[in-house]
């Protein structure tokens, strides 16, 4: 399985692709995507495209993307959902299933605690997956959200979420008798 993690952001939003063999995780790419001090709209447009090119070169099977959380600033949250927007719309053109990760599960995952620091998170990261350098926090930690969804924690893809009060398949099936 090849998993492309995200970690975005409207100024840089790390990606990292992680493979499974045997068992073992193997790393094969990351980077940062820097979008600098443009308008909104066109930071967006980078990490779209930027994105896309990544999936095409890599063919992951899937996405995992961290989740928003609270920011202190409501204006912080909101430009953080944009971004996400623009990472999972790349995700969806090419047909690719979308999971999302809540920061804490992630670091708790990776790094034992869902309190743990950036530079914790980086250092559990090189040690998982065998890393000699670290290529960047940013990378680091979309490393970390590909190795989330590859030891299997998690919840289901974005959109295939139960309705709620919907039938249980055991209900279905009692009805169907």
């Amino acid at each position: 399985m090849r998993v492309l993690g995200i970690d975005p952001g409207t100024q840089r939003t790390g990606w990292g692709i992680v493979e499974t063999r045997r068992r073992r995780l193997v790393p094969l790419a990351s980077g940062v995507i820097r979008t600098g001090k443009r308008p909104l709209p066109a930071r967006l447009k980078i990490i779209h495209d930027s994105l896309t090119e990544v999936i095409r070169e890599w063919a992951p099977g899937v996405v995992a993307i961290e989740d928003i959380f609270m920011a202190k600033h409501a204006n912080a949250a909101m430009k953080l959902g944009h971004a996400r927007g623009a990472a999972m719309v790349a995700a969806a053109n090419c047909e690719l299933d979308v999971h999302e990760y809540p920061p804490a599960l992630v670091k708790r995952t990776v790094a034992g605690k869902g309190g743990a620091d950036k530079t914790q998170v980086a250092k559990m990261v090189a040690v998982v997956l065998g890393l000699k350098e670290l290529p960047g926090l940013d990378a680091t930690d979309a490393l970390a959200i590909a190795i989330t969804h590859c030891q299997g924690i998690g919840r289901p893809a974005s959109g295939t979420r139960p309705k709620p009060g919907a039938a249980t398949t055991r209900a279905r099936k009692k009805r169907a008798l």
